[in-house]
């Protein structure tokens, strides 16, 4: 069981609830006047609508740099929700360099195949060590401010612009409800100030249907007065808040420098990581070029040696025509035809 305090704070939530979930649709339908902000609110909600967007989109898409494999960013997303501190896996390039180091062992690292594998993986071991730190430089440097203006000044933001919303809302129903008063006591005092009609009995029972009609809306009339207090106190809350959210949209305004700043920092550690790469490669290149294979195979011996006729072994003569044969007929002209017997 709720306290009773607790039940009448629920129960108020709930009706406030309902009475902005009314009043939002009757201005889509049309039937409520909206009061439309102003213009360079408006401008300054939705830059900060889209710098919100925008944000988000470019945290994901360099998590997928940093991390390709999605099953382990969503890992990390866990343990950061958890403030725990993430397992380290091993990378792409220091599996490939440990499979290589180990390969090289294992055909024998005093064979020309074997200490260039070993060298290879060495070069890609550090490479994934390069790659580690440009990843923790890029979260420290880019993504952690990035991620702080989503989880602190956009939430606020968005916080704040919610409640001009409701502020909004609140204006606009006070505004119908005194409109709804007003016309209510007009009209109650036009059907006053005329005779009731006693012609016909239809226009009898058309007066008493008004005249019930006018005793219904007559609750609006008797609450002229409070709706008036209430529109002026919805008033100067609706000014209020658009004020706080004007100034609190022009202070997050400058935050496009420190990201500005951020980016810089960004492409100087990707600068700094493929340098460091293309070093790598280059000192592996020149060690590669210095080794001489111990072993040759085969095929390139046979290529290397030449071909002389010292080395070719003698080739057979042919076989003499047995005499017991007769030599072979030459073959009959196409001209002249077969020869007569003779």
């Amino acid at each position: 069981m709720f306290p009773s305090c607790s039940t009448s704070r629920i129960l108020q939530h709930r009706i406030l609830q309902t009475q902005e979930c009314r009043d939002f649709a009757e201005e889509k339908l049309g039937q409520a006047e909206k009061t439309e902000l102003d213009v360079r609110l408006d401008n300054l909600l939705t830059k900060a609508d889209t710098r919100r967007r925008w944000t988000e989109r470019l945290i994901k898409q360099t998590e997928v740099v940093l991390q390709p494999n999605p099953g382990l960013r969503m890992e990390g997303l866990l343990y950061e929700m958890l403030e725990r501190e993430a397992p380290r896996h091993t990378s792409n390039h220091e599996q490939l360099g440990e499979c290589m180091i180990d390969a090289g062992h294992e055909l024998g690292p005093g064979t020309a195949y074997g200490k260039v594998l070993i060298k290879c993986g060495e070069m890609e071991k550090q490479i994934g060590g390069t790659q580690r730190k440009l990843i923790q430089g890029v979260t420290v440097g880019f993504l952690t401010p990035l991620r702080n203006f989503i989880e602190w000044d956009s939430k606020t933001v968005l916080k704040e612009g919610r409640l001009l919303e409701n502020r909004r809302l609140d204006l606009d129903a006070a505004k119908t409800r005194l409109k709804r008063a007003q016309i209510a006591d007009a009209h109650h005092a036009r059907l006053n100030s005329a005779p009731p009609p006693r012609e016909e009995a239809r226009a009898q029972f058309s007066y008493m249907f008004s005249f019930l009609h006018v005793k219904w809306m007559k609750m609006w009339t008797a609450e002229v007065v409070q709706a008036e207090a209430q529109l002026r106190k919805t008033q100067d809350d609706f000014d209020r808040q658009a004020e706080i959210t004007r100034l609190l949209l022009e202070g997050i305004s400058s935050t496009q420098e420190n990201h500005l700043s951020c980016l810089k920092d960004f492409v100087e550690a990707q600068t700094a990581y493929y340098a460091q790469c293309h070093q790598y490669m280059v000192d592996i290149k020149k060690q590669l070029g210095s080794v001489q294979p111990s072993v040759v195979s085969s095929d390139k011996r046979l290529s290397s040696c030449p071909v002389t006729d010292a080395t070719l072994p003698p080739l057979p003569e042919p076989a003499a025509h047995p005499t017991h044969l007769p030599p072979p007929s030459s073959a009959p002209s196409p001209q002249t035809g077969p020869s007569p017997a003779s």
